[in-house]
């Protein structure tokens, strides 16, 4: 029963009258109420045979504890826990308890704003900035969104990456990998450490985080000790191709952990590379020339147009001549694979995308990161964005490579029996 009272809720200047958003919530409430009162009933009836001596039943519903606010994308939704009481316990360790599942009994936020705070944080926004911001969003009564809350969240975060690091690959298989290394000066002491991420694509065609770790440097032993901890952890069938820049340490490490992997350097760090090596003035047209090889349909063309290039500028740019042509095979191994799939092999976006969003985070907020914190920070990021990744085009033809079809220039190779007659 509500206890009368002539106190006036006054309006502060910084509200907003939003009668659609009310309308929400007070909708948002009802349904959430309504579907806690159905658990309940649920949890009653899958009960109903427990009976005290005397025929009563055992389980009965007990009212409900006190209303608090659960903090929502739509603002806080006031809602009250059902209780249930147990007749028929001697001792509370022989109690039934009902809990909710929708409505866990310490819960005070929807699970998809703990999701929003990592991404807040590396958008610019600092753990001091988050009551503001988030107000913004939900309200000016927004509890349990303190900077010290916030703080509070990156050990739930800490225990998820343990487990994620710990996690059983023996049942996974990749068909491609796609490694790279991502500086960040975010306070990590005096040199910056690097983010070694590995990502995969399944025979169906979906795309995972298969590894990742903080490295001193991106060397043979930061990728090798990265690539042992996953083969350790299961992954004992190789990659049929790794996609990645020329950093020799990945490909050193890469051979000696899982030799019959075929190499495919990333042309856009390629790209990249050897336009630093020329005048301005000529990159745009080399850069057009460029991408004549990459895209040329067949390997056999894409060779007349890298012996094009050279006699174009082997004489002018020797060096950047020779940074092309010294990974020639490597460039254009893609072409034994279905050409579906050249588009996603020809180059580490996936990756690339992701880490564009934490260096803005960086860049805005200079010396704001510890390496703890940056290293979590980063990889709720890179999870987050796994959600959200399309699958590979062509995923079709995902079970032939593995079951080690032949394709050449992107075009399956079927054997042409001999008709003739004996």
């Amino acid at each position: 029963m509500t206890t009368p009272t002539n106190v006036v809720r006054l309006r502060q200047p910084e509200e907003i009258d939003d009668p659609l958003t009310e309308v929400l919530r007070a909708g948002a409430r009802r349904l959430l109420a309504q579907a806690v009162e159905i658990e309940a009933e649920v949890f009653l009836t899958a009960m109903q045979d427990l009976r005290l001596p005397d025929g009563r039943a055992r389980l009965v519903r007990h009212g409900h504890g006190p209303e608090r606010a659960i903090q929502t994308g739509i603002g806080p939704v006031p809602v009250a826990r059902v209780r249930i009481r147990d007749r028929g316990a001697s001792s509370p360790a022989e109690r039934i308890r009902f809990s909710s599942s929708l409505l866990p009994k310490w819960a005070r936020r929807t699970r998809s704003l703990d999701a929003l705070l990592p991404v807040l944080y590396l958008r610019g926004i600092s753990t001091g900035d988050f009551q503001e911001a988030l107000a913004a969003l939900l309200g000016q009564d927004a509890p349990n969104l303190s900077p010290a809350v916030i703080a509070r969240l990156t050990a739930s975060w800490a225990d998820e990456y343990a487990r994620w690091q710990a996690r059983d690959l023996s049942a996974r298989r990749y068909v491609y990998v796609w490694a790279d290394g991502v500086y960040l000066q975010a306070r990590m002491e005096e040199q910056a450490e690097c983010m070694l991420v590995l990502i995969g694509a399944t025979p169906e065609g979906r795309k995972e985080v298969v590894g990742f770790q903080v490295g001193v440097r991106e060397s043979a032993q930061s990728w090798r000790e990265l690539l042992v901890d996953v083969k350790r952890r299961g992954l004992s069938l190789a990659p049929e191709i790794a996609v990645g820049d020329g950093a020799l340490g990945f490909w050193t490490a890469l051979d000696e952990v899982f030799p019959g992997t075929r190499h495919q350097r990333c042309w856009l760090h390629k790209t990249a590379n050897v336009l630093n090596k020329v005048p301005k003035s000529v990159q745009r047209t080399m850069k057009a020339d460029l991408r004549e090889i990459h895209s040329a349909p067949t390997r056999a063309k894409a060779e007349v147009a890298l012996e094009v290039f050279v006699a174009k500028y082997g004489a002018k740019y020797a060096r950047a001549v020779e940074c092309l042509t010294k990974d020639r095979d490597a460039l254009l191994a893609f072409y034994a694979m279905p050409a579906e799939h050249w588009d996603h092999l020809r180059t580490t976006n996936p990756i690339e995308s992701v880490f564009a969003t934490v260096r803005h985070r960086t860049v805005r907020t200079k010396g704001a990161l510890s390496p703890t914190t940056a290293k979590l920070m980063v990889f709720k990021l890179v999870m987050a964005a796994s959600r959200t990744w399309r699958r590979l085009k062509g995923e079709n033809q995902l079970p032939k490579v593995v079951a080690g079809v032949t394709f050449r220039d992107g075009t399956e190779v079927t054997a042409n029996p001999d008709h003739r007659a004996a």
